[in-house]
């Protein structure tokens, strides 16, 4: 007795199940070697994206090893974020992983339908996650995910090559070749990657579909283009919200994709007569499924030579637009969910924003010391200047709080030991420069509500004010000590002032070392920085011994020499707090050098002029 063909509904939940397994698989397989690529990955962008033929390569070689178009493009978005990639590289990265993903093609021609699939992919699970097994929080098990992932993507495609062979050719409806059909074509295939999230499962889909007599080749390779418009709704959902470099490759990724569905629709025919006659020639057999495969292979290619003249003029189009997002000082540069999937290169982004961070808030260090005495006579106050300190402050700790949440997206990823070691560091320096932020808005609305002495008479206007005989040890730096005027004039206030102008003179000089985004290096020289802190030690214990001398001495009132000792006391801590972050920055591990935005391009067209 004969057994019983399998009934549509079972028929209908293999390939549900084998659509499950395929992208389960292409899940695993990618987060495997995002994870067993580490510094690797890093490596590779720095290095091999410095031209836009480098950018191509890169993008097919890294689609073709994580096996996903999509998540490579959605990567790139978080790479230019990072600050890894110039807006430039990563679009020729991207361009490379469209061309990329019909690797896929060719493993599912070669592997899916020509060898027995159990034997081939049962070993790779079975290695696999004995590796991830033994090798937990390490390298090697991401190198185990990817293993049982390609294993368990094969299981997925022999599922489905099963159930579409027990279906039959009938099956499915069948549409015509002719202009109606081609399109609704395109349309299913834009739906299915939309539903499914992965051009190849489409891609896998279509090839067994056509090898069971499903579906003619024409509708096939209309359904392969409409899968690679399809894969342009991930990027565009994850520039959404995200920085003007992600909506700008967004856009550019959308473009290509569009303009090569549109190439390839037109010459669809001439295109399958002539890889079909090549096929012919060179095998002597015309196998629709090679055949669908060197297709989608030819016309992304195509996409690349039609993009190669026109990629300069569209990497300037694009830079002057989404320009709004930048303008925003509160808003993360770097930051950017996209990235977090690589660790290692999260901890890039974070290195960058946190620089940023540091910058802004010496930024707003060094606008606080302007507002106190750092030269005689005193300046009259800025209007505003506290409106603008709390503006600075609100930024800071906006990117605080930015780099505080990316900091929680990234823990929950798994990571190597090296690389989750160093986020409580990265949140310690966070923290230090907020402080560092806070103490000086402080300290600057002090010195926005200090009162301005009286300006002298004429004939001593320039000459700086004397200080009492116990306080002729305090140099003001940068002033020649000019003759004494025959009566000198001064005042208790003026006293206590021209104590502390060396201190807020040597903290001015500290900041502008420790900014790590200054003409000077900063933490890259720590000598130069701690030189800096300890002449700024140096001028404060003097100027703290000379402020309680004159406070004893009875001239001055008391209350005015406790409130600058306190205010001198909070600059001293800010100092403390910048110089523990920028040592702390000068200790993590050098970021990856990051080529000039676009450089390229305004060179080539200089000498093109």
């Amino acid at each position: 007795m004969s057994a019983a063909s399998p009934s549509p509904t079972m028929m209908l939940i293999a390939l549900l199940g084998g659509i499950g397994l395929f992208l389960l698989g292409m899940t695993m397989l990618t987060d495997g070697l995002k994870l067993a690529a580490g510094r690797a990955l890093e490596r590779i962008l720095a290095a091999w994206t410095r031209t836009p033929l480098h950018g191509l390569i890169t993008g097919i070689a890294l689609t073709a090893l994580v096996q996903s178009s999509t998540a490579m493009t959605v990567a790139a978005i978080g790479f230019v974020n990072a600050g890894l990639l110039t807006f430039s590289s990563a679009l020729w990265v991207v361009f490379g992983s469209n061309l990329g993903s019909s690797v896929t093609g060719w493993l599912v021609a070669a592997i899916g339908f020509k060898m027995k699939i159990d034997a081939f992919a049962l070993p790779f699970i079975g290695v696999g996650m004995a590796l991830k097994l033994t090798g937990a929080g390490t390298k090697r098990a991401g190198l185990g995910t990817a293993l049982a992932g390609f294993g368990v993507l094969f299981l997925g495609i022999d599922m489905l090559k099963n159930g579409f062979a027990a279906l039959g050719p009938e099956a499915l409806p069948q549409l015509g070749n002719d202009w109606q059909g081609l399109g609704l074509a395109v349309l299913i295939g834009l739906a299915l990657t939309i539903v499914l999230q992965a051009s190849s499962a489409t891609l896998t889909l279509v090839l067994t579909a056509v090898a069971g007599g499903m579906m003619s080749i024409e509708v096939g390779a209309a359904v392969v283009i409409g899968a690679n418009v399809g894969t342009t709704l991930t990027g565009i959902l994850a520039a959404i919200g995200a920085t003007a470099n992600a909506k700008r490759l967004a856009a550019a990724h959308v473009l290509f994709n569009v303009v090569t569905a549109v190439v390839a629709i037109v010459l669809l025919s001439p295109l399958l007569w002539l890889i079909q006659n090549i096929s012919v020639e060179l095998v002597g057999s015309g196998d629709v499924v090679t055949q669908l495969v060197v297709f989608h292979t030819a016309f992304n290619a195509l996409g690349v030579l039609l993009m190669w003249p026109l990629s300069r003029w569209l990497a300037r189009f694009l830079l002057a637009r989404f320009t709004s997002a930048n303008e925003d000082l509160a808003r993360p540069i770097y930051l950017d969910r996209n990235v977090t999937a690589v660790p290692v290169l999260a901890l890039q982004a974070l290195r960058r924003e946190l620089a940023r961070m540091g910058h802004l808030s010496v930024q707003l260090a060094r606008h606080a010391v302007q507002l106190n005495p750092c030269k005689l006579p005193l300046a009259p106050a800025p209007a505003h200047a506290d409106q603008q300190l709390a503006r600075e402050l609100e930024t800071v700790g906006h990117l605080q709080r930015a780099i505080g949440q990316f900091v929680g997206e990234l823990s929950r990823q798994p990571m190597a030991l090296d690389v989750s070691s160093q986020l409580p560091e990265l949140l310690r320096i966070a923290t230090h420069f907020d402080t560092l932020a806070r103490v000086m808005h402080h300290v600057g609305l002090q010195g926005w509500h200090t009162p301005r002495p009286e300006p002298a008479p004429a004939a001593a206007s320039t000459s700086l004010l004397i200080l009492p005989d116990a306080l002729q040890h305090i140099l003001i730096p940068g002033a020649a000590a000019p003759a004494p005027p025959a009566e000198p004039v001064h005042t208790p206030d003026s006293d206590l002032i021209a104590c502390v102008v060396p201190v807020f003179c040597a903290a001015q000089a500290f900041f502008a070392a420790a900014d790590p985004e200054g003409e000077q290096p900063g933490p890259g020289n720590t000598w130069l920085l701690t030189e800096a802190r300890e002449q700024f030690e140096d001028n404060y214990q003097a100027a703290k011994a000379a402020l309680l001398h004159a406070g004893a001495g009875g001239g001055v009132d008391v209350g005015a020499v406790y409130d600058w000792l306190a205010r001198l006391s909070d600059l001293r801590r800010a100092v403390e707090q910048g110089y523990k972050a920028a040592q702390r920055l000068a200790h993590l591990s050098g970021l990856s050098p990051v080529p000039p935005e676009d450089a390229s391009i305004d060179s080539t067209d200089e000498k093109a002029s």
